[in-house]
């Protein structure tokens, strides 16, 4: 990698960089643990708990020690120290939870990222738990002890007791303890499975067979320690360089922590800039910038729009409230990447834990760390749009020129040289059933074989947004992209007219060790992209009232299906070589019908393959005791999953950037089941050994000493499970719908033109502004909808200027 000391500017760009050059080349990178926040963003800082909770379950005080006492003994109970059937695997074994320092940094999360409303029921249950009574009231009889006084603290029960009582937790007919146990499960195991010590390692790795970064990726990275930019002179060949090393954005990004610098860059760039004297006051602006437009979000919506204007001429600034990561800036590690990369550290979750939500948060947004599919919006979706909701944008020619501009500048295709592991099992699976997977279109090429760019992409060859849109708008000359800048409102002005006008956002940015300072950018036109979890909070923080704003989110939920593959057998395929974890993420796909005539997501459900790396996948396997856990652990790398999303019709609300609810349609969950039953059979017709769900029993069956009746009747029984009782983990990575496209205010948010019905020349350009849920992964629906909406806007500003 880089030298140590230069991993913070390559975050900061090109202007960030240079207040710092000649600092302390000594010191050691960061690479924090990875740590999650359930549901929460800066905006809403209390617990949701009732008035007058007890201090112990206050969010701003740290654990107290009754509590960590027990978190300590439930991280014990989750991964304890068990004897190791297998000498190369002893060191994971018999390394608990305790000895790694799990507890600690659970209790880091709890206090410092957790913003989810039941946090308070969380943390009152680790204080029961340190009570004989509490611990009697939540555990039961299997809490007793045979000895006087018989009751104790969920501590000093066994640890054979306390992995009975967590069983019970996780079937429990109480919706609360399912909660609590499905919470502190996922945080012991993304702790666990992803923290690293100095030389970038984890106990668990050797043992599941994962080498943390792509190896090529570190490889790469040493010889770039070789690379001395001083010594050389610099020329346009030495720019290249440069770019191939700091990544194309390097010199369009600009830091305000080093205020000096950032204001002399940004005028460079054209942006009249006014620095203002400290008042008092609070809060007040330390900066105005001035622009023709600005743009919150760098992802498919922000991204695009940002290109599209500052290659027409304007000057425009985009607000990004995730941080910038270089090309030799990542780390690829699954935990470092998800706290850099991800809205709250890697997951968000919905009010009752019943889904668990992905989004990026970062320079590119969720086009930086998405799966690459790039599918066009079904012509079914399109019609439904354009017929049932009178969008007559989406049978318009200049969404079809949409279409074909974004997935030529993505360089769209659909060809693959070398499958992966899960592809190629999804793949045969369909051929041995007799139905067929087709070739998902995605934006990178057909030899790009990487499973880590859902942690970023190490050379740039999936054509994100920060690798294309952005790199418009910043060889423009006319944008510049400000990264840890978080949108706090939208201002406005009266003029007289019958609505307001926008004229600006007011950001917060983080200024050193000092407190966040705030800045203010007067634009013509404010165009917000933040995606459909952070979008509604905004424009509600920032007065609009509209009742549609936050309603209407649909999600794509996922239900998952694994299969093991032994690599020790005398099956030619799959080749041992593969892992789980390497190759495209996604190339293959089918529908739940057997009709092979039928487009992506027609039917109301697709079947598609993840990226799991050890963190995640840990957090979504069956947990039935701490050593079956660890034995599942082991089989990680030749574990193949495959998933169905559902086109759902359920829908849910964001009421803040901490509070999300959503229902499931019992259609939705038919469709799910339907797809998990599809799932498993490929899984078996693939030759699996061992097939399973993650539903909380933990059943499996071992396809190849069964009859092909007691398979069938696994199948049926495993898939036909409920889904919206919180004993099997539900997915998402695409958020959409909760500020809808309509005709007229009453059901909607904006118009065809993305502006918004309150406030003249406020746009929306995201997942959003869908009617409906899209069915298919978003992004090239996304960016569609976002270049018809650079037209509207580029139409205003056009206006403004004559």
């Amino acid at each position: 990698m880089t030298e140590p000391g230069k991993l913070r500017d390559l975050k900061m760009g090109y202007f960030g960089a240079a207040s710092s050059y000649g600092g302390d080349g000594e010191s050691k990178p960061q690479l924090h643990q990875c740590v999650i926040e359930l549901n929460g963003c800066a905006d809403s800082l209390h617990d949701g708990g009732p008035a007058g909770i007890s201090q112990h379950a206050n969010s701003n005080y740290s654990l107290s020690a009754a509590e960590m006492e027990s978190l300590a003994a439930l991280c014990e109970t989750f991964l304890p120290s068990v004897a190791a059937t297998d000498g190369s695997a002893s060191e994971f074994f018999e390394t608990s939870a305790s000895a790694a320092g799990t507890s600690e940094r659970v209790g880091g999360m709890i206090k410092e990222r957790v913003r989810h409303p039941k946090k308070w029921l969380m943390r009152m249950s680790l204080w029961m738990l340190s009570t004989w009574y509490g611990t009697y009231i939540l555990c039961g009889n299997g809490s007793l002890s045979n000895h006087f006084p018989y009751f104790q603290r969920f501590s000093k029960v066994s640890q054979k007791k306390r992995e009975q009582v967590v069983v019970s937790w996780s079937l429990s007919y109480f919706l609360l303890l399912r909660m609590f146990f499905r919470t502190i499960k996922i945080l012991s195991h993304l702790a666990f499975f992803t923290q690293v010590d100095e030389e970038m390692n984890n106990i668990s790795w050797k043992a599941i067979d994962y080498p943390g970064s792509d190896p090529q990726f570190k490889a790469k990275a040493r010889q770039s320690e070789e690379w001395n930019l001083k010594e050389k002179v610099r020329s346009r060949e030495i720019e290249e360089e440069e770019e191939e090393l700091y990544g194309p954005l390097f010199k369009g990004i600009v830091n305000l922590e080093h205020q000096v610098v950032a204001v002399g860059a940004l005028r460079k760039f054209g942006f009249p800039v006014t620095l203002l004297s400290p008042s008092t006051k609070s809060p007040s602006p330390s900066m105005i910038i001035k622009c023709d437009a600005v743009v919150v979000g760098s992802g498919s919506g922000g991204g695009v729009v940002g290109g599209v204007l500052a290659s027409a001429g304007y000057k425009v600034v985009v607000l990004e409230k995730g941080s910038y990561c270089a090309r030799t800036n990542l780390s690829l590690l699954e935990g470092p990447a998800m706290e850099e990369m991800y809205l709250s550290s890697g997951l968000v979750a919905t009010d009752n834990m019943n889904v668990l939500i992905l989004a990026g948060s970062t320079v590119g947004g969720g086009s930086t760390v998405n799966w690459s599919a790039s599918i066009q919006t079904p012509s079914h979706v399109t019609r439904e749009w354009s017929d049932e909701y009178e969008l007559e944008l989406f049978r318009s020619n200049l969404y079809k020129e949409a279409l074909e501009v974004v997935c030529k500048r993505m360089g769209v295709q659909s060809e693959i040289d070398n499958e992966g592991f899960n592809n190629a099992i999804l793949r045969k699976g369909c051929e041995e059933l007799g139905c067929k997977a087709i070739n998902i279109p995605r934006n990178s090429a057909s030899d790009h074989y990487c499973g880590w760019c859902c942690l970023g992409c190490k050379n740039g060859r999936k054509k994100g947004t920060a690798e294309t849109w952005l790199v418009d708008l910043v060889r423009s000359g006319n944008g510049a992209i400000l990264p840890g800048c978080e949108a706090i409102r939208i201002t406005q002005e009266k003029d007289g007219r019958e609505r307001n006008r926008a004229k600006g956002v007011a950001f917060e940015f983080e200024c050193g060790s000092e407190a966040k300072q705030m800045c203010l950018v007067e634009s013509k036109v404010t165009i917000v992209a933040c995606g459909a979890l952070c979008t509604p909070p905004l424009l509600k923080r920032s007065g609009l009232r509209n009742p549609n704003i936050g309603k209407n989110l649909h999600l794509h939920p996922v239900a998952m299906a694994w299969g093991y593959f032994p690599a020790e057998t005398d099956e030619s395929w799959p080749e041992k070589d593969k892992k789980s974890y390497e190759g495209g993420i996604m190339t293959a796909m089918c529908n739940i019908g057997s009709s092979p005539d039928q487009e992506p997501g027609y039917g109301g459900a697709v079947i598609q393959t993840p990226a799991l790396h050890p963190g995640l996948f840990s957090i979504l396997m069956p947990w039935v005791s701490g050593t079956n856990i660890k034995q599942r652990m082991c089989k990680f790398s030749r574990t193949a999953h495959v998933f169905a999303l559902a086109r759902d019709k359920g829908s849910g609300t964001v009421e803040s950037s901490s509070s999300l609810s959503y229902i499931m349609d019992d259609g939705d969950e038919k469709n799910l089941q339907k797809g998990l039953e599809k799932a498993l059979k490929i899984l078996g017709a693939a030759g699996a050994e061992e097939i399973g769900t993650h539903h909380n029993k933990g059943r499996s069956i071992n396809v190849k000493k069964v009859s092909y009746r007691e398979y069938e009747r696994f199948v049926k029984e495993e898939s036909s499970r409920p889904l919206k009782d919180l004993l099997t983990p539900i997915c998402s990575a695409h958020q959409m719908g909760s500020c809808r496209m309509g005709i007229g205010a009453k059901d909607s948010v904006v118009n065809q033109r993305g502006e918004t019905w309150e406030v003249e020349g406020l746009f929306v350009a995201d997942s959003s502004v869908f009617p409906t849920a899209l069915g298919v992964n978003p992004m090239v629906t996304v960016q569609a909808i976002a270049y018809c909406t650079a037209q509207s806007v580029l139409e205003t500003l056009k206006r403004k200027r004559n």
